[in-house]
């Protein structure tokens, strides 16, 4: 594993976004291709993990377990396993992360908007990013 440089301007500017810049803030908590869809599949009520995989096809297995560790670690995610056997896993919203409805709302809103505007067509790079 690659250590960083704790005295680099780069690690100085990226704590000064993240403690002064609440978009940067909220942007490193739930960015990504796959946190906002975990969060919006949690906000229907809590489900165990062969769930989220099955209405999350595309992601892969090691995307996910990684994924819900560090919701978990930001405190959006409670994770609850139960002592049976075969193990039990479940995974709910904390009251933090319930609060990011009106937030994925409103991306759902854009979305759809700026769907409509532009014919539902991507971009070339993210047509290319996509391949």
């Amino acid at each position: 594993m690659t250590k960083i440089k704790e005295a680099s301007t780069n690690q100085d500017n990226r704590k000064n976004a993240l403690s002064k810049c609440p978009v940067t803030y909220t942007l490193y908590k739930i960015g990504g291709r796959w946190k906002p869809i975990i969060i919006y599949n949690l906000l229907t009520g809590t489900k165990r993990y062969s769930e989220l995989k099955r209405l999350i096809p595309a992601i892969t297995e090691k995307m996910l377990i990684q994924h819900l560790k560090q919701l978990e670690a930001d405190n959006l995610v409670h994770r609850k396993a139960l002592p049976v056997i075969p193990p039990f896993v479940e995974y709910s919203l904390t009251d933090s992360g319930k609060e990011l409805r009106p937030v994925l709302d409103a991306m759902i809103g854009w979305a759809a908007k700026n769907r409509e505007v532009t014919s539902g067509s991507l971009s070339r790079v993210m047509e290319d990013q996509l391949q």
